[in-house]
């Protein structure tokens, strides 16, 4: 006689119930959250300052993707400290919806996202896709009124230092503001060439960029708070670049499609920037 031993098998109900019990709270958050969601995407499309956020969450699904195997591999229990995340998420999002507060309503979204997934999965899936969530952060736009009130200051400050620059290199400059006076031309530093723009998308690429090319925690860091002086050292080349050429050829060149190309020497100067500064981390943080 031959004996076989065999694993047993769980019933295919069962594995549907598992699954709906485990996706349904999802559907369900996705139900709630759907008319924020949609007013974030518009937001995207309205506003050229966010419009990396369309990236965001492909970017985070991909990175999801490739860790699909390890995903699948983590011991999956359920967590119950993360009903407090999913209590204030909720608390948050009831709040942000009574007094009509955009960022805090979604922000709202991330942190009951974070505590869905430490309730149903536990602390071993959060270690491993922490990441991907805190990710999305970036995908939501800023209170305005700290927007403006951080504009200004950078305004001064890209003024200031490309006046700086322009002395150095001889040219008769003066600065009024965030006005820069040239010989026989005017140029301003308005909100656009303040570099809040490039910071918001900068600092979401460093992220990125800092996760993808970077091993120890602390060159991550370093780098991704690099993004911050990156951003502005990138925005002051294309103020430095566009006076000079302003001062040689004449103001044509502050109009379009110059204005625009002159845009993206910004995004040229900071992906260089930020490119030789993970590898020097890389050979130091070996």
């Amino acid at each position: 006689m031959e004996l076989s031993s065999t694993s047993p098998t769980v019933p295919s109900c069962t594995r549907g119930a598992t699954a709906w019990s485990i996706w349904l709270p999802f559907a369900l958050m996705t139900a709630v959250y759907l008319p924020t969601l949609r007013d974030l995407v518009l937001d995207w499309y309205q506003d050229g300052n966010y419009s990396h956020g369309f990236l965001i969450p492909l970017i985070s699904a991909f990175f999801l993707w490739r860790k699909r195997q390890g995903l699948t591999a983590v011991p999956k229990r359920v967590d119950w400290p993360g009903l407090i995340l999913i209590v204030l998420g909720m608390a948050l999002f009831i709040v942000a919806n009574a007094g009509a507060e955009y960022f805090s309503l979604r922000l709202s979204f991330v942190v009951t996202l974070l505590g869905l997934v430490l309730y149903l999965f536990g602390r071993g899936m959060v270690r491993l896709i922490w990441f991907e969530i805190g990710l999305l952060l970036f995908m939501i736009p800023i209170p305005y009124v700290v927007y403006y009130a951080a504009t200004f200051p950078l305004q001064l400050l890209v003024s200031k230092i490309t006046v700086g620059l322009l002395g150095l290199l001889g040219a008769d400059v003066v600065r009024q503001g965030n006005i820069i006076h040239l010989a026989g031309i005017s140029l301003e530093v308005a909100e656009a060439c303040s570099g809040m723009r490039s910071l918001m998308t900068l600092l979401a690429l460093g992220a990125v960029y800092a996760q993808v090319s970077q091993t120890r925690a602390a060159a991550k860091v370093v780098l991704f708070l690099s993004s911050v002086p990156i951003a502005i050292a990138a925005n002051v080349a294309r103020v430095l670049a566009t006076s000079l050429l302003a001062y040689a050829a004449g103001a044509e060149v502050t109009q379009e499609p110059l204005h625009t190309i002159m845009g993206l020497l910004v995004f040229v100067v900071a992906f260089v920037a930020l490119s030789l500064t993970a590898l020097v981390l890389r050979r130091i943080c070996r």
